[in-house]
């Protein structure tokens, strides 16, 4: 047995039509399939969220992730661009403590080099610390990413060249040393998917750990 807490990741899907069963949500299983191919440790286990795009449904799901289900990452699919229910950015910020705005202008950076229409995404990131937590400063990072499946990826892993070298880095080799600093688990990766970084300081050795399998 390891002793090492879990991971709670929170993955939320929202979309009208999705959620109302007009066609197949994409982004979940899409996060889902990244997670588990790049997370080496801690054990993680998600929880899965689809929903339509109310502000009030969104700000209650993400409330609920971080204060009662203790997810201490969550992420967002969809909602995000300029469209008049693309509400996802609004309701993300009015639950958070803290901005995160370094987040937003990387993956609008990463998308800027595909398509043009990259610059009328508007997602955020965000930390909402947990309420009546017992250790004080423990919460979440709430990240919104885009809705479709290679996007999702090249956001989070980043850009490589043809030899497999990294170009851009992804938002996620940021997340688990911002995960530290909410006194959150220690996140390592597949260096080969995202190598994420830390200071030398923060380094911990390898801990023994078992790998959720999906």
């Amino acid at each position: 047995m390891s002793n090492v807490p879990e991971l709670r990741i929170g993955l939320v899907s929202i979309s009208d039509r999705a959620s109302a069963g007009v066609y197949k949500d994409e982004g979940i299983p899409a996060l889902k399939t990244w997670l588990t191919e790049t997370i080496t440790a801690p054990s993680w286990r998600d929880e899965t969220r689809l929903i339509p795009d109310e502000p009030s449904v969104i700000e209650q799901t993400l409330r609920e992730l971080v204060d009662s289900v203790g997810c201490q990452l969550v992420l967002t699919t969809g909602g995000t661009g300029p469209a008049l229910r693309d509400v996802t950015p609004e309701a993300t910020l009015a639950v958070a403590d803290k901005v995160m705005p370094g987040f937003g202008e990387q993956m609008r950076a990463l998308s800027l080099r595909f398509v043009p229409t990259a610059i009328l995404s508007r997602q955020v990131a965000v930390i909402r610390y947990r309420r009546d937590a017992a250790q004080p400063g423990a919460g979440a990072l709430i990240i919104n990413l885009p809705g479709q499946p290679k996007s999702i990826r090249e956001t989070l892993e980043g850009l490589r060249d043809e030899q497999g070298q990294p170009l851009v880095a992804g938002i996620f080799a940021a997340v688990p040393y911002c995960i530290d600093l909410i006194h959150g688990p220690y996140i390592e990766t597949d260096p080969t998917r995202c190598k994420c970084f830390r200071p030398k300081s923060a380094l911990r050795p390898t801990p023994t750990h078992i790998t959720m399998t999906k």
